[in-house]
């Protein structure tokens, strides 16, 4: 029997294919949740993502997190509680 990859490695996977990004970064940040709402031992539930892609061009911030939620839906609907979330066109990324 093989073991699911970890949290962090799937939603990589996930955003990787549906959004192309350029750059991401995907932090686990847990630790800092403990004891919280949605926390659980183990970690691998709160999430900082900061994601690079020319998919975002003409989005609004809503419209591009909306893309991201829709990206890793399983993920949250089986343990990932939040995503702290930074989503950049290329050109934002280069300015910023």
């Amino acid at each position: 029997m093989s073991e699911l990859p970890a949290m962090a490695d799937r939603l990589r996977a996930k955003l990787d294919a549906a959004l192309r990004p350029s750059s991401l970064s995907i932090v686990d940040e847990s630790a800092h949740h403990a004891g919280h709402a949605g926390a659980r031992e183990g970690g691998e539930t709160h999430f900082r993502v900061r994601i690079v892609s020319v998919e975002f061009a003409g989005l609004s911030r809503i419209q591009r997190q909306r893309r991201v939620y829709a990206a890793v839906a399983e993920e949250i609907a089986n343990g990932v509680h939040a995503l702290a979330l930074t989503t950049l066109t290329p050109d934002e990324a280069r300015d910023g």
